[in-house]
């Protein structure tokens, strides 16, 4: 009995630690490479995106629009965006290995009208333990598939010819 308890500690303090320890990373072909701290986020501008879960219930999520953090990277937008930067694209790591991917000028407002978010709490509260700190929201689409838990970096990369 004592040994659960032992382990249930660690797992709890363990757990505790690396949320407060947390750095989304931003990387790849970008001009600034960037890491944010859950504290960090909180600071920048939020807004709302809703979300069906699989029962079809709504949520709403807070946080950063996606957007936001890419131009802080340095990431081309606008009329940056032609040309060869119009085969970058973004792929989301998450820490469970899945992984999801965005074209950048399906991102961009220029281009596309699309509401997508780095969310840090749904309905009014923190994502649960086991699927945050972070979640992609890709407000809009028919499955979440590419709205995922547990993100960890953003990389920007292009297609090679």
């Amino acid at each position: 009995m004592k040994k659960i308890q032992i382990l249930i500690f660690l797992f709890v303090f363990s757990s505790a630690f690396s949320q407060s320890d947390f750095k989304l990373k931003v990387s790849g072909d970008v001009l600034h490479p960037l890491e944010f701290t859950l504290s960090d986020l909180s600071k920048l501008k939020h807004k709302n995106a809703s979300l069906k879960d699989k029962d079809g219930n709504t949520h709403i999520y807070s946080g950063v629009a996606l957007q936001d953090i890419l131009l802080k990277a340095g990431v081309p937008s606008g009329k940056e965006l032609h040309g060869e930067n119009l085969s970058k694209y973004l792929l989301v790591k998450c820490t469970d290995g899945y992984q999801v991917l965005f074209s950048l000028a399906e991102l961009d407002p220029s281009i596309a009208d699309k509401n997508i978010i780095i969310a840090d709490s749904v309905d009014g509260k923190p994502l649960p333990d086991a699927k945050g700190p972070l979640r992609i929201v890709a407000e809009g689409e028919k499955k979440p598939a590419r709205s995922p838990y547990q993100v960890a970096a953003l990389v920007i990369g292009k297609i090679n010819k």
